[in-house]
């Protein structure tokens, strides 16, 4: 379910559990990010067990990081975009068990690799 450039990506910048802060000018929906980046059986639980996981996994959205602010709300990104692919925030609150809300989806970054640079 995690795709594999994911899991090199986060195994050579050794990125399990590290804190990143992506500031409201940086963030491409302007409200700014307190993300850690989960461990893999963080991401398939999210992705399996709870919402809006459940939901977006059948779009392509794969979980990837949880809010440290505590807003409830995880960061995604999108296995159908490929290793050069945007972080997104979801809105948990915006996703039900069957339908996601248009609003539900924020992009904060063009490419997930942008972690690196923060």
């Amino acid at each position: 379910m995690i795709p594999e450039y994911w899991l090199k990506f986060i195994e050579s910048h050794n990125l399990i559990g590290r804190d990143f802060e992506i500031e409201d000018d940086e963030d491409l929906s302007e409200l700014g990010a307190d993300i850690q980046i989960m461990t893999n059986e963080q991401t398939i639980s999210e992705a399996t067990t709870c919402y809006p996981g459940i939901t977006v996994l059948k779009e392509g959205y794969i979980p990837i990081g949880m809010c440290t602010a505590g807003s409830g709300d995880y960061y995604y990104i999108n296995k159908n975009e490929g290793s050069n692919g945007s972080l997104y925030r979801i809105y948990h609150d915006s996703v039900n068990e069957t339908s996601i809300n248009k609003d539900a989806i924020d992009k904060v970054l063009e490419n997930y690799e942008q972690l690196l640079s923060l």
